[in-house]
């Protein structure tokens, strides 16, 4: 026989104000199993968790309902106070009267009438309810963080700083990102490099921290606190141990007219070569598609001019595995090409150039060493026409989204232009602008109102080459409405924003979601933004949507301290609110049936395969079988199961009929 107390919480007049509590306490009273019930002014004040404590030791209660708000907000409270009590904490079930009652009927029998079924429900639920006890999952105290950008930097320093060790991995020879491209940063002008660089040295150096650049993640496996990463560590052609970033090898190489993706296929580089001057770690690597030994079987040149013998030309991919306790996704972003636009030429004039493209001929470590000149025939632009939103908000491209950072390195560039060409002139043509940030609108004006640059608010029809000019046309919708045309020297396309190459494949190794654009997606826009629907896996920066420096800093910090706070415990603690798949006595063992439905509707990977193995080590029966350290408890499986073999521990079959019976016996 059920001894189970009840407790009605006034919620000083959230709930009394329509609902009779002292007549759904004493009502409750006669329901079967209801041994002692009560109502109280505010049932999660200290007095009232005690009122509680005391009637489940002087009534020797076997299961509490509480009646009064959401549980999201006191259901910790009260199962704490249980649990204070003697009581297994998962015994303690609460009624929604305020939320589901109270606040969206009127005053009246009816109301209360609803309160009292809402806790006559849980008071035939809390009889089936078993103790149950939290779920420990062992960790394993490294991260592994993917991308070397600005965000993965931050992250690495952040988690490696709290004491753990941490393994960074980058696709590119060199870690920086996009922000090693830039030349200034908005709004303060900052030098890029000169912010970034020590940072990226830091890395590098920190005990803490093991750096595995030209590296991919080949696989992942397991679950929070305990993931198998595999890491593809691509063949650098050279050693990098024996490598003393002499230089000589690049100096040599007869490959030299290959594009610089360093710098956005403005300038070139060799076949063995380092990104950029600055990169971490400054030694080189072997570009095979492009070397003339790999191609055609001669040359090493570069090995006979190599002073230590670094040059491995039979060297290949290795596979590492490590354990790792969490991961964070700082996998970054890219931009769109100028050939994506047939209206601005596909591509075809040298002088229609990326926004990323300005920022390496505005950079002094770039192509031209900081000089604005033309591609096409290196002379300096007297006029330029800026192009903001090329791309996003435009559905006929398929990218509605706005890119978040255009309208502030747009104005940045027409800047930078002005002060390095002073009798310049500068067009912008904007849609909106966009300038949600400390300082931002304030940069925006001083563009307009100091370095004179002339904003056009309206699209940009269609660019074409007349005489060695760009011809530029558009319309004024905000002051005239007529068309406007401008023969322009020069074309910057601020580019959308978009995820980068083979981001879905890697969402998918992860088991992690991911947005119809390929942005990764967070567990919850507003109060999970750095956590994904994978249990241990964060993200960072601009692999979530396009965002500027001082956002994808915050973040990458913010998701350090969800990994430190995960790793704060040498177990995760986790309520035992999970699935679960019955077992039974032989010769039947499961209901499970070994259709794996369930395994594959599982959005958080957590359905495994068990081997039901006799004496003599033959497999009997393949089931179904949680992983409790990913289950998250949707519930997904159990309406998938044929055979009704799955059920969610606290949320079983048998307690919602139990419910709903409860209403139809009324």
């Amino acid at each position: 026989m059920s001894k189970i107390g009840v407790f009605i919480c006034h919620c000083g007049e959230n709930i009394s104000a329509t609902v009779d509590c002292e007549k759904v306490a004493q009502d409750i009273r006669k329901v079967e199993g209801v041994e002692y019930a009560i109502d109280y002014k505010y049932m999660c004040s200290d007095p009232g968790q005690t009122l509680i404590k005391d009637a489940i030791k002087e009534h020797h209660l076997d299961g509490v309902v509480v009646g009064s708000c959401s549980p999201r907000m006191h259901e910790p409270t009260f199962r704490k106070a249980c649990a204070e009590a003697g009581l297994n904490p998962f015994l303690c079930e609460m009624a929604n009267l305020r939320e589901h009652c109270s606040w969206v009927h009127e005053k009246g029998e009816a109301t209360t009438e609803k309160a009292f079924d809402l806790v006559k429900m849980l008071v035939e639920k809390v009889k089936r309810n078993k103790p149950l006890d939290s779920i420990k999952v062992p960790i394993t105290k490294k991260a592994l963080v993917i991308g070397g950008g600005i965000a993965g930097i931050q992250a690495s320093l952040d988690i490696a700083n709290t004491g753990h060790q941490v393994i960074l991995i980058e696709k590119d020879p060199s870690i920086g990102g996009h922000m090693s491209q830039l030349s200034e940063t908005f709004p303060t002008l900052d030098c890029s490099q000169c912010i970034l660089t020590p940072r990226m040295v830091e890395v590098a150096q920190h005990p803490n921290i093991t750096l595995y650049t030209y590296a991919e993640l080949d696989s992942l496996e397991g679950f929070i606190g305990n993931f198998t990463a595999k890491i593809r560590l691509k063949a650098k052609s050279v050693d990098h141990k024996k490598c003393t970033g002499c230089g000589a090898c690049f100096q040599k190489c007869p490959q030299k007219r290959i594009p610089s993706e360093f710098n956005a296929g403005l300038g070139t580089r060799t076949a063995i070569y380092v990104p950029f001057p600055q990169a971490v770690p400054n030694k080189p690597v072997i570009d095979r598609e492009h070397c003339n030994y790999y191609k055609r079987g001669k040359c090493k040149i570069c090995e006979a001019t190599c002073p230590t013998g670094a040059i491995e030309w039979d060297k290949e991919d290795e596979i590492l595995t490590e354990q790792v306790g969490a991961i964070v996704v700082t996998t970054g972003f890219n931009v769109k090409g100028a050939d994506f636009f047939p209206e601005y030429g596909y591509g075809q004039y040298k002088d229609v150039i990326t926004g990323l493209q300005f920022e390496r001929l505005a950079s002094a470590s770039g192509p031209t060493l900081g000089e604005i000149r033309r591609p096409s025939d290196g002379t300096i632009p007297k006029k330029i026409v800026f192009i903001a939103c090329a791309g996003s908000r435009d559905e006929a491209k398929g990218i509605p989204y706005c890119s978040k950072i255009c309208c502030m390195y747009t104005a940045k560039h027409a800047m930078l232009y002005q002060h390095k060409v002073h009798d310049g002139e500068s067009t912008v043509f904007y849609m909106d602008i966009r300038a949600g940030g400390k300082n931002y609108e304030e940069f925006v004006r001083r563009a307009i109102e100091e370095d004179h640059v002339n904003y056009v608010r309206g699209r940009v029809a269609r660019v074409y080459e007349k005489n060695g000019k760009l011809i530029v046309k558009g319309v004024d919708t905000l002051l005239s409405g007529e068309q406007v045309e401008i023969e322009a020297d020069m074309v910057v396309l601020a580019t959308a924003g978009v995820s980068n190459c083979g981001a879905e494949q890697l969402a998918q190794k992860m088991h992690i979601s991911y947005d119809p654009y390929h942005f990764f997606a967070e567990a919850h826009p507003k109060l999970k933004p750095v956590e994904t629907n994978t249990a241990g896996i964060f993200l960072a920066g601009a692999c979530q949507a396009p965002k500027d420096i001082p956002e994808t800093v915050g973040m990458a910090s913010g998701a350090a301290v969800k990994v430190a706070g995960l790793f704060s415990n040498n177990e995760l603690v986790r309520e035992p609110l999970i699935a679960v798949v019955n077992r039974s006595a032989p010769p039947v063992f499961s209901t499970c049936v070994g259709c794996f439905m369930c395994q594959t509707a599982c959005p958080y990977n957590a359905i495994e395969r068990e081997e039901i193995k006799g004496r003599d080590g033959k497999v009997i029966k393949t089931v179904a079988k949680v992983n409790p350290g990913l289950c998250q408890g949707c519930g997904t499986c159990v309406a998938f199961c044929r055979s009704k073999s799955i059920d969610i521990q606290g949320y079983s079959n048998e307690q919602m009929f139990a419910e709903v019976m409860s209403l139809l016996n009324h």
